[in-house]
Order: structure tokens, then C-alpha cells, then sequence
């Protein structure tokens, strides 16, 4: 029998959408930070189920919805081994001494000349070497800004640089998870993701570093040399840093740079940051494994732990302390987690044509690939706003758009560049989302506060539109039949 199905209206298609950013909301409010937990996880399954009601009622079938899910899950499978990849990375690279070194060196280009530069600079490298603009801030954060505030600077204006470098750190570093969700939602692999979304995100870096030049030549007083050197004494003194540690990330980028395809280069990278453990850190094997004999029993449940579970380094200094901690690929599973769920919404949403009909009335607005790029920095600003949740403000667009981007010839980075250019980093711009609460409870600086001064953030998705309405980096299909046959994501 044929079936039958009806166009839904643009209000029905809307209605799991508004279903999930009302429970989102929610969610956020009642739970906080722990959202990310799960809840938030559940909540995108009952916005399935209200999807697949939805469809259901519009004639579509359960097997189709079921294919439909399946499917998109598939899509994300790559991005899910890689995350796990990281995972275990982000381990062996602590224990092998490579983090703590980009750390130890990333400080000492604290000038107190050009402190407001300085603190950007500095949060940048440590969110870059460890994927996470929220440590960063909760760490080495509190600290400038202690330092800021001797140095007789407002809140705002420390807490704007602070922010800034480390979510720039974070969007860069292929250790974070909003840097690999981005691409896996968009269609393209990490590290293509990385290299073009460069083109964006370092001007916007370079015009918010001369601005803060500019206000920190102005207001500086004092040395600050003092208050970072018993960081680098507790880093010195536990791990054996060296310049020969960087032949690891060195050799990743090598590997990168030679079309190593992402699960290859990252598990090298893994095995590397071990065998650097073995012969840099014994001292940090042995604390890690909690063993003082048997080296090589104690190695062995260092490297694997490293790999899989919590791991944390114990120095004479709290702060230092609270930057040397991972949780290897089980400190992945809550992203996997919340990729999987948000895959089986956008499965039901994309098989059942609801997330065609909005994408459909949203596109009828871009007539050209500015106002294309434009819509989708807005949107992905407006479940920020909406939805409380960064990742959301990636995923949901992310699977609005993917098709119509390659519709229009637009490879899937130009997609993934936007997702990030606009969703993550306006995500602590907005007092009730998730990174704007937590950002605000850790420096105890109001989100309005520190937000005219969070240059970078702000100077970001501006910067993604420009470049799309001067067609500058811009990459586009030769024609629908390259688009077709493109598969990006490559193991």
C-alpha cells in the first residue's frame, strides 16, 4: 500500500522544538550545572517522542522514524570514537608531563607591562592544552583575577580577558567537546573543522588582544611576578618539565598536516603521551598508581587508568592541583551521551520532514550565503538564549542546516565554523545559560559585568558573517554531484 503522509505546518514543526526549550529551561533552573548530567539527555529523548507523536499523526511510520534514527546516530559514530580518543589522550598527556609543561611555559608570558594581554594570552594556552575554557576559568581564572584586582583593574574588564583567551583556547583545542560536536553535527572531520575555522577565530582574537593592549597599557600598576611563581615552583617540582616533552604534540601536528586521518593521529598521539611518561614522569607513575615498587605492574596501571578513569596530580599548591585532573574516555560519556540523544531527536525531526518545513521558512529569509551564515549564527544565538545550553545552541542548528548548506554547495565546514563562531562562545554572554551562571558563581564577577568586556566572544559570530558576506575562505562544491558523493568523515 502507498503511504500517505501531510505537510505538517510550520507551528507543528515547531512544537518539539518549543517542547524541548521550555523542559531545557527547566532543567536549568532546577538543576543547574548538573543538567549536563542527564537530564538534559532525557529531555532531548522526550522531544523525540513528542516529534515522533507529531509524525505519527502527520501519517509517517514507526519503522520509518526508527530508520531515521538509526541512521543519524550512525552519521555521529566518528565523532563518538573520537571523543573517546581525546579522552584517553587528554590522560597519558597529563601523566607523560606534556600538559603541565604548555602550563608551566604558557605562564611565563605573564608581563606585567601588558597584564590584560598577558591573561588572555595565558588562559588561551591552558584552555588550548586542556580543552576546557571552564577549568581554565575556575583555576587559573580566580588566580588573574586576584592578581587583576591587586593591580587596582575593575572586574569586568579582568574577567573579559580571562573569558575571552579561554574560550578561544577551547574553540581551538581538539581536546574540547564543543570543538569535535560541531563537525560531527555539520558533516566534517576535526581537524579541517580546526584549520578553517582558524581563519575566523584568530583575527577576532588579534582585534580583541590590541584592545586589551590598549586598555592594559592604560591602567597597569604593580609586578606580578611574585604571585605566579609558586604555580610554576608546584609544576616544577612535581613534574620534570622540559622542552623535549613538546616532540609529542609536534608529531600530532605533523601527522595532521600529512592528512593522517583523526582516529590514527590521536591514537599515535595517546601511545606517544605514554611512552613520554615512561621516561619523563616515573615519579608521576608511581603517584598515579599508587605503587613505590614493581615499576612495571605500576606503569601499567598508571597508562591504562590515564586511558580510561579520573586521574589526578597532587602538587603543594590547590590551583595547580585543580588543573592537573581528567577523566579519560569516562569523562567523555556525558557528551557521547548527549550526542546520541540529541542524534535520535534530529533523526525523528529530519526523517519525519519536521526539520525540513523550519529550515525551509528560515531559508526563505537567506538569498545569499551571507544572510545563510547570518540565519544560522542567529539561530544557534537563539537557542543559547533559549535553551540555556551551548551544546544545544550547536546541535540543533547543526542539524537544521546541514542539508540546506549542501544544497547551496557549501562544504560542511563553512556549517561547523558558524556553530562555533556563534553558538559557542555567546554561550557565556546570556546570565541564565549554563556557562554564563557558571562563569559568573566562579569568578563571583555578574555575567553583565563581564560582558562588554568579552571582546572575543562578542567580535566572533560578527567575524563568521563577514567573512561570509565578503565570500572570504568560503569553500564551496564544483557541483551537486561532488556534494553527493562527499563523505567527510573519514576514520
Amino acid at each position: 500500500m502507498t503511504q500517505t503522509t501531510r505537510r505538517p505546518t510550520l507551528f507543528l514543526a515547531l512544537v518539539p522544538v518549543i517542547f524541548l526549550t521550555s523542559l531545557i529551561s527547566i532543567n536549568v533552573f532546577i538543576f543547574g550545572d548538573d543538567s549536563l548530567l542527564g537530564s538534559n539527555q532525557i529531555v532531548l529523548i522526550l522531544s523525540a517522542a513528542v516529534a515522533s507523536v507529531v509524525a505519527i499523526r502527520l501519517g509517517h511510520r514507526w519503522t520509518d522514524l526508527r530508520a531515521g534514527i538509526v541512521k543519524s546516530i550512525g552519521s555521529a559514530m566518528t565523532a563518538i570514537l573520537i571523543l573517546l580518543l581525546i579522552g584517553s589522550l587528554a590522560g597519558t598527556w597529563l601523566l607523560g608531563g606534556i600538559v603541565p609543561a604548555m602550563i608551566y611555559y604558557g605562564l611565563q608570558i605573564l608581563n606585567p607591562t601588558i597584564f590584560l594581554v598577558a591573561a588572555c594570552i595565558v588562559s588561551a594556552v591552558v584552555s588550548l592544552a586542556t580543552g576546557s575554557s571552564w577549568s581554565t576559568v575556575a583555576t587559573l581564572g580566580v588566580a588573574l583575577l586576584g592578581i587583576g584586582r591587586a593591580l587596582g583593574m575593575p572586574d569586568g574588564v579582568i574577567g573579559g580577558a580571562i573569558i575571552s583567551g579561554a574560550y578561544f583556547g577551547d574553540k581551538m583545542s581538539p581536546l574540547s567537546d564543543t570543538t569535535n560536536l560541531a563537525p560531527a553535527m555539520a558533516g566534517t572531520d576535526l581537524f579541517t573543522h580546526i584549520k578553517y575555522m582558524a581563519w575566523t577565530t584568530i583575527p577576532s582574537i588579534s582585534i580583541a588582544l590590541i584592545i586589551f593592549l590598549i586598555m592594559g597599557l592604560r591602567t597597569y600598576s604593580g609586578n606580578v611576578y611574585s604571585d605566579i611563581t609558586p604555580v610554576l615552583d608546584a609544576i616544577s617540582g612535581t613534574f620534570n618539565i622540559s622542552p623535549f616533552l613538546f616532540i609529542v604534540p609536534a608529531l600530532v601536528i605533523f601527522l595532521i598536516i600529512r592528512k593522517v586521518p583523526a582516529l590514527p593521529a590521536l591514537f599515535f598521539g595517546t601511545l606517544a603521551g605514554a611512552v613520554s611518561a615512561l621516561i619523563f614522569q616515573p615519579q608521576i607513575i608511581q603517584q598515579v598508581s599508587g605503587m613505590d615498587d614493581r615499576f612495571h605492574v605500576a606503569a601499567y596501571i598508571a597508562i591504562m587508568k590515564s586511558m580510561y578513569a579520573d586521574i589526578s596530580v597532587n602538587t603543594n599548591h590547590e590551583m595547580v592541583n585543580s588543573l592537573l585532573e581528567t577523566g579519560g574516555m569516562r569523562g567523555m560519556l556525558n557528551t557521547v551521551w548527549l550526542i546520541i540523544c540529541a542524534m535520535i531527536f534530529g533523526g525523528v525531526m529530519e526523517s519525519s520532514g519536521l526539520l525540513h518545513r523550519i529550515t525551509e521558512s528560515v531559508i526563505k529569509l537567506a538569498h545569499n550565503t551571507g544572510s545563510l551564515v547570518a540565519s544560522t549564527a542567529g539561530t544557534c544565538i537563539f537557542f543559547n538564549v533559549t535553551a540555556s545550553d551551548q551544546y544545544l545552541s550547536i546541535v540543533v542548528p547543526g542539524r537544521m542546516f546541514a542539508d540546506t548548506y549542501r544544497e547551496r554547495l557549501l562544504k560542511p565546514q563553512n556549517l561547523s565554523r558558524t556553530l562555533e563562531d556563534s553558538g559557542t562562545v555567546t554561550s557565556v554572554l546570556v546570565p541564565w545559560n549554563t556557562c554564563g551562571a557558571t562563569q559568573a558563581s566562579v569568578l563571583g564577577v555578574p555575567t553583565l559585568v563581564f560582558l562588554p568586556y568579552c571582546f572575543f566572544n562578542i567580535i566572533s559570530p560578527f567575524m563568521t558573517i563577514l567573512f561570509a558576506y565578503l565570500n572570504i575562505r568560503i569553500s564551496r562544491y564544483k557541483s551537486p554531484e561532488e556534494a553527493k558523493k562527499d563523505v567527510s568523515l573519514k576514520v
